[in-house]
């Protein structure tokens, strides 16, 4: 078979598009407020900054002469692509993106996209979430994304109810203690 045909070795896991997370068919994209900002502000920052900046550095090391052994040319070749994939990737999910104004609910004890819940779990344990979309997941920050298993069983449920839901170790009820709404935090 031509080579033209065959991607081989690194160069077509350099290609491939950033994996985004998945979605339910034919779920809306949402995303909070200060998720969409935090997107927007990558994707300026690597259009404005970022990706000029790479483009000086290569067409001054392809002025240098020979290509194949120009460390420059062939790092900056390999960033540029990396950051166009990355712009490909943020614009795309910037435009299907379906931004919930958390802060515009009314006050209410039943979870949606973007509560903030504290639950206590079947050991006693209590934790907290903050329910957001999928190009938000923040494990480090309790966010986690609404189509996850412990937000699709928190979703539409109140403050008191028990909720079962599914982990790798099996079922697990938790019990809903607190449910708020916050203002986008940036």
């Amino acid at each position: 078979m031509s080579k033209a045909f065959v991607k081989e070795g690194a160069e077509s896991e350099e290609d491939e598009e950033f994996e985004a997370p998945s979605l339910p068919a034919g779920a809306k994209n949402y995303m909070t407020a200060s998720g969409y900002r935090r997107m927007k502000s990558e994707l300026v920052h690597l259009l404005e900054v970022e990706r000029p900046e790479v483009v000086r550095t290569v067409s001054w090391a392809a002025s240098n002469g020979d290509r194949s052994e120009n460390g420059d040319y062939i790092y900056g070749k390999k960033r540029l692509r990396e950051i166009d994939r990355r712009i490909r990737f943020l614009t795309k999910r910037l435009d299907v993106a379906e931004v919930v104004d958390v802060g515009a609910r009314e006050a209410t004890d039943q979870i949606f996209f973007g509560a903030t819940v504290v639950y206590q779990t079947g050991r006693g344990e209590r934790q907290q979430v903050r329910i957001v979309g999928v190009d938000e997941v923040d494990p480090t920050r309790r966010h986690v994304s609404w189509v996850s298993p412990i937000a699709r069983a928190l979703l539409k449920a109140r403050e008191g109810d028990s909720v079962q839901f599914l982990t790798p170790s099996g079922a697990e009820t938790v019990e809903v203690l607190e449910v708020r709404y916050e203002a986008a935090d940036g």
